[in-house]
């Protein structure tokens, strides 16, 4: 396919942030983009088509892959970008909202990736880029379990990768870092929340808000998606961003004493 026709991608949790950014991004480069969203309230980014999605709902799941069907015939791309954030410590929420968490941004992956996955089988070809995190990397104080969640997504994409392989069909992850997006003030609450947390909850959440001002825009995670679309010879990972790239590193080459020391220090913990 020549760039004026790159062929037909859809991206999950478009409505804003990098799902809207990448939306954007794949439709300049020559892709046809269907978006997801839940609330379709945001303005569309046009000429995007918006389509009503619930990642955690196999009904909608379905339904949402039917219309992309019905329109364009057929799906080249897909990134699972839909995904919600829960900060505090893993104690203080409820195995019931842990769930939660792990329904939208693991198996709504699932969902949607067991819905496409027959269709780029009878083509022969397809791409799938998993929107994961530094936090599928590194530990996570305060948001240990959106980090398990993180964690968990980056094993299966790199397992499927090899499973779907042989079938022309590629599965990569994004790794962004501290994105200037809405994720902090739309971070879930803990359900349970124990005061004996509240000062190290307090640090993470004021560290975070510093990273946030100097975080990368969103449209830095949307070429980094293009580029892993693109690529003809995937890696199983792109780190999105000068940041992403200093973590990964860091983490593969720094002695574990030093880094959990310099995480800590951070993340304004006790050293």
């Amino acid at each position: 396919m020549d760039k004026a026709n790159r062929g037909i991608a859809l991206v999950t949790g478009a409505t804003s942030g990098i799902g809207r950014a990448t939306a954007v991004e794949l439709q300049k480069a020559g892709y046809r983009v269907f978006g997801t969203g839940r609330k379709l309230t945001a303005v569309s980014p046009d000429p995007v088509t918006m389509l009503s999605c619930e990642v955690t709902d196999e009904g909608s799941v379905t339904k949402l892959v039917e219309d992309v069907m019905a329109a364009a015939g057929r799906i080249d791309l897909l990134v699972n970008n839909a995904g919600i954030g829960l900060m505090g410590g893993t104690e203080e929420s409820s195995i019931a909202q842990a769930q939660r968490l792990f329904d939208v941004n693991l198996f709504g992956v699932l969902r949607v990736t067991n819905q496409v996955l027959p269709i780029m089988r009878d083509q022969k070809a397809g791409r799938i880029v998993n929107i994961s995190s530094v936090l599928g990397l590194i530990p996570a104080p305060f948001l240990g379990l959106y980090a398990a969640t993180k964690n968990a997504l980056e094993g299966y994409s790199e397992s499927l990768d090899h499973e779907v392989r042989s079938q022309g069909i590629r599965a990569v992850l994004v790794e962004p870092a501290y994105t200037k997006t809405s994720f902090e003030d739309n971070l879930t609450r803990p359900d349970r929340p124990n005061d004996v947390y509240d000062d190290g909850r307090a640090a993470i959440a004021a560290s975070m808000r510093k990273a946030m001002e100097s975080g990368d825009d969103p449209g830095i995670v949307a070429e980094t998606v293009l580029k892993a679309a693109l690529a003809s010879n995937p890696k199983h990972r792109y780190a999105a961003g000068k940041i992403a790239r200093q973590v990964s590193l860091l983490r593969r080459f720094v002695p574990e004493s030093a880094f959990d020391k310099s995480l800590r220090k951070q993340n304004g913990l006790p050293v």
